[in-house]
């Protein structure tokens, strides 16, 4: 298993949004960030050998982090084509040998089998079994669109298609996703401060770059 920092610049090579969509939040996912969050999940048992799912992948960083840590294989979900482009591009530059996907769809009603769908459904099974997913996702927050807790939607399919996720929200949201969790067969095993360091892309922007206080949740999903 390599170390966090060689994980972090492995991952530097991955390229952000072109032309970044302010209504879809689309933010890049720090490196640091990243191979901290797929760092973590392969200390738990939750990447090595398991199917893996980012849900609203962008272009591809915690997908990309998780494929180098062996798993069954991964799939990058994202409702925007343009970025899922740049993901496939992303995908050359890291060099990874796993079973990389990248599936156009809303990640909030994505066609992934749900654990308890029988082997008749017409979804997308993203694995052999439906016992052992892992979900990893930077889901938008909310903090554009007047609309708090955007996250909802994307835990509540990690809900549906996962036995474990690990998600990204904004500062103080233990309480919201505690709650979402305990109503959704959900516990949250583990949670630990994060920072998003997010560049000047968009006109409302007055600073070249700023940090923003975020959370990472471990949650495990019966």
């Amino acid at each position: 298993m390599s170390s966090v920092s060689a994980l972090a610049q492995r991952l530097a090579v991955v390229a952000g949004f072109e032309d970044p969509q302010v209504g879809l939040e689309q933010y890049p996912t720090p490196p640091d960030l990243a191979a901290h969050l797929i760092h973590v999940a392969d200390l738990q048992g939750d990447i090595e050998g398991r199917p893996v799912i980012d849900l609203g992948t962008g272009t591809g960083m915690l997908a990309l982090g998780a494929a180098l840590r062996g798993p069954e294989s991964v799939v990058g979900i994202d409702i925007d084509p343009d970025p899922l482009r740049t993901a496939r591009e992303n995908e050359r530059r890291v060099g990874t040998t796993a079973d990389v996907s990248w599936i156009r769809a809303d990640a909030t009603d994505a066609p992934l089998r749900s654990r308890a769908a029988s082997t008749d459904t017409e979804e997308v099974p993203p694995h052999e079994s439906d016992t052992s997913t892992t979900v990893v996702m930077n889901p938008p927050f909310g903090a554009q669109n007047d609309n708090e807790h955007a996250d909802r939607a994307f835990l509540a399919t990690a809900a549906r298609v996962a036995t474990v996720s690990y998600s990204v929200h904004n500062a103080n949201s233990s309480e919201f996703v505690e709650a979402f969790a305990d109503d959704n067969g959900g516990e949250v095993t583990r949670a630990y401060g994060a920072e998003l360091d997010l560049p000047r892309q968009f006109e409302f922007h007055e600073a070249d770059s700023r940090t923003v206080d975020a959370e990472v949740f471990r949650i495990t999903w019966e």
